[in-house]
């Protein structure tokens, strides 16, 4: 089954959808209505699969991305942050009455610069010092809610850089999406459980979940604003958006006097995707793609 991006007009441009397992990576500048549309993915997981999708926020920025403003305004859903310095204990784990908020932001400090050439040499390996602490409230946070139903992941806060390869945060992306969302369930409990792991082997195995099942959705930002723009840039620009089975560009189209938003699927592997340039707007519940005329 496809999983529904929460979008109305998207899916039908999709093919119905997302395919689940898959990677999708939405691509636009700061303010064109990605976080919008990545809180439409997850809350369309409360209908679909019975449990909303997750928020990983990784920005280091001092500005709010304003999801829990956007969450409350949209679907009246109150979004529950996650302490990034606690780990759970292994009973948390595997409690399902146990507390679980749905939202993590992983780097506390903001204004950060996020890119290797930004930094010297001990800021960096400090970014470096300050993820290995975070992986393992990184890696519960995931696979406590995939214990527990949840089938969206919705990864954001990546910030624009000349070189991906430079950014911690997408050193951040990899590892969470190769060693996390696409790693095989006991071996995510063995990352995550370490030396506890044997006396929990049983309740892992019991409350495992399919990897395929798992629909991620990545919010990736870029310089560029005109939709034109994002259009002549190579698709393979980076790892993320070569390995991406679906990607979706948002922009601004200039017409006469005015500019409007629109959308464009440059990849959509195993389905047919909509071909063109597709206008949307924005309102109290989200994104809404107008009709063709």
């Amino acid at each position: 089954m496809r999983l529904s991006t929460g979008v109305p007009g998207l899916d039908a441009l999709l093919g119905g959808g997302l395919l689940p397992g898959t990677l999708t990576v939405v691509v636009g500048a700061t303010g064109i209505g990605k976080t919008q549309l990545g809180l439409q993915f997850a809350d369309a997981g409360s209908k679909q699969e019975g449990r909303r999708g997750v928020l990983f926020d990784m920005s280091s920025r001092g500005d709010s991305q304003s999801h829990a403003e956007y969450a409350r305004r949209m679907f009246d859903w109150r979004i529950g942050p996650v302490h990034s310095e606690r780990e759970a204990t292994p009973d948390e784990i595997f409690d399902p009455s146990s507390p679980l908020g749905d939202y993590l932001r992983v780097f506390e400090y903001s204004g950060r610069r996020v890119t290797r050439r930004d930094l010297g040499m001990e800021a960096w390996q400090d970014w470096q010092a300050e993820l290995a602490k975070k992986l393992g409230v990184t890696i519960g946070f995931f696979y406590r809610h995939f214990l527990r139903g949840v089938r969206r992941a919705v990864i954001d806060g990546i910030e624009p850089v000349d070189r991906p390869s430079d950014s911690i945060q997408f050193e951040l992306f990899e590892y969470v999406y190769h060693q996390i969302l696409r790693k095989d369930p006991d071996w995510v409990a063995r990352d995550l459980l370490r030396e506890h792991y044997r006396a929990y082997t049983e309740q892992a195995a019991a409350q495992s979940y399919a990897v395929s099942d798992i629909g991620c959705v990545l919010l990736y930002t870029t310089h560029e604003t005109m939709l034109e723009r994002l259009i002549d840039r190579p698709l393979d620009e980076g790892d993320i958006l070569s390995n991406a089975n679906t990607v979706i560009l948002m922009g601004k189209l200039r017409d006469g006097l005015k500019t409007t938003r629109a959308l464009y699927i440059p990849k959509h592997r195993g389905s047919a995707a909509a071909e063109g340039l597709f206008e949307f707007e924005i309102g109290e519940r989200g994104l809404r793609v107008k009709p063709s005329a």
